[in-house]
């Protein structure tokens, strides 16, 4: 995907904040200058400025200019063990409430789905293109179509996958029924019962409940905010015991949003290697990046075909578009029999949809103006946790995604958070849902896909002020 033209100065600032060479307050040139300095236009330079007012770095002052944000939010890493990584069998309770919609009526805020609000998902265009689809393709979209996918969308992803240097095969990609089927087939394809396998910590949900499902094995190695993916640690829990595989969200982990540098996916890939373990790589966020170029892949820096790859279109389009797909690697034929045995065709209607969407430049548009929005929502998120909850409540500033991950008070009962959570009728995901041991009971995630109307700011505000 293009880099947005006012990046040309707004990469500039960011910089220059980082290093300390602008300081808190201090102001930044006016639009005029901008314009003049980089040959672009007043809107573009607009649109820069708003990006990193969203962003949380910069503060717009009525008749004045732009300054350099005063406001500091507080960040934490994630409780890092230290201690040998303990293999566990995956006995997990059903948070299945806590994670899904209710949608019953009853007048509940959710920031707990990882789904996009209604007024985020783009109706009109996958209406009209659906409604294209169907005059055109007819009858046609009633038979079964080829068990591993439609070779024209597979083509596209094999393309797209080549604007940020992943290299696919189109005969290493399986079409799937969303990204958690591409992860069990994956696991599958890998795994018998009773195999150890490594994941991240946190760890959402839905990968968990797999894990379970399938009676596997689990080592869980901590993911910290400040230096991502605990590579360390991974290699010892290669060294000790038989791992089979690692499960991992390189590109805006779910639920902290962070990103591991090129260095850290290098590593990974290299520890995995030598112990011979497979990478089965969720890569469902990766083009939800809320500045830069959209970020690379572990897969593309192997040449093994350890690494396994998979993503949806449910996070960047509708989540009732059940449509993923899984780049198998060498595991290739044993993902394609299990594919078959769960059903051989995919949606024809969802693979004729989404392929004429991503065939020209009608899907990049959308999520280029869906991702900014995210943006803005989690700086709003992050902005609203900050004034209205306790002091010393810690908030993890996420790099794309969904997600902004908060730890609350050693202070704060989190019993008490929740049932008043229940009273106000706001829903958020507990961080207890994200292992299976007790690491994170202190912690939540508010999902940030949704619009944010004045009841939803008002149930945040409220839950705030009743921990204070």
């Amino acid at each position: 995907m293009k880099a947005y033209r006012f990046e040309v100065f707004t990469t500039v600032i960011e910089k220059n904040i980082k290093d300390g060479l602008f300081k808190p307050g201090h102001k930044l040139p006016s639009v005029r200058e901008i314009k003049e300095r980089y040959h672009i236009s007043i809107s573009t330079v607009q649109d820069g400025y708003e990006y990193l007012i969203i962003n949380g770095l910069v503060e717009s002052v009525p008749k004045s200019g732009y300054y350099v944000s005063n406001r500091a939010y507080k960040e934490t890493g994630i409780v890092k063990s230290k201690h040998l990584p303990i293999v566990r069998d995956a006995i997990f309770k059903d948070h299945l409430a806590l994670t899904t919609s209710l949608r019953i009526g009853r007048k509940i805020s959710e920031f707990n789905v990882a789904a996009p609000g209604d007024l985020l998902i783009p109706q009109k265009l996958l209406l009209r293109t659906m409604q294209q689809v169907i005059r055109e393709q007819g009858a046609g979209l009633l038979r079964y179509y080829p068990s591993n996918g439609l070779p024209a969308l597979k083509d596209n992803i094999v393309r797209r996958a080549a604007g940020y240097q992943t290299s696919f095969h189109p005969d290493e990609l399986v079409i799937t029924d969303g990204a958690l089927q591409a992860l069990y087939i994956a696991l599958t394809a890998i795994c018998d019962t009773g195999d150890v396998v490594a994941v991240e910590s946190p760890c959402v949900f839905s990968i968990l409940e797999v894990i379970r499902v399938l009676k596997l094995k689990v080592i869980e190695i901590p993911v910290d905010p400040d230096n991502g993916f605990d590579t360390d640690l991974f290699r010892k829990a290669c060294e000790k015991n038989a791992v089979k595989a690692v499960i991992v969200t390189p590109n805006f982990h779910n639920p902290t949003g962070i990103i591991l540098t090129d260095d850290q996916k290098i590593t990974l890939l290299a520890i995995a290697r030598l112990h011979n373990v497979a990478v089965i790589e969720n890569d469902i966020y990766g083009d939800l990046h809320f500045q830069g170029h959209r970020p690379t892949t572990i897969k593309s820096f192997d040449d093994s075909g350890l690494v396994l790859t998979y993503a949806s279109y449910a996070k960047t389009l509708a989540p009732g578009i059940r449509l993923g797909w899984l780049n198998a690697g060498k595991f290739v034929e044993r993902a394609e029999q299990i594919k078959f045995t769960l059903g051989s065709t995919v949606s024809p209607l969802y693979q004729e949809t989404v392929n004429r969407l991503v065939t020209g430049s009608t899907y990049d548009r959308h999520v280029r103006a869906f991702r900014m929005q995210l943006a803005k929502n989690a700086y709003f998120a992050i902005n609203l946790i900050a004034t209205h909850f306790p002091e010393n409540t810690c908030i993890v500033t996420p790099c794309g995604g969904y997600n902004v991950w908060v730890k609350m008070p050693d202070k704060v009962d989190m019993g008490y958070f929740y049932d008043q959570c229940e009273k106000i009728g706001v829903r958020f995901t507990p961080g207890y849902t994200f292992s299976f041991m007790d690491t994170f009971n202190k912690y939540f995630r508010v999902v940030i896909a949704d619009t944010f109307s004045p009841k939803r700011i008002e149930a945040i505000r409220l839950v705030g002020q009743r921990l204070r």
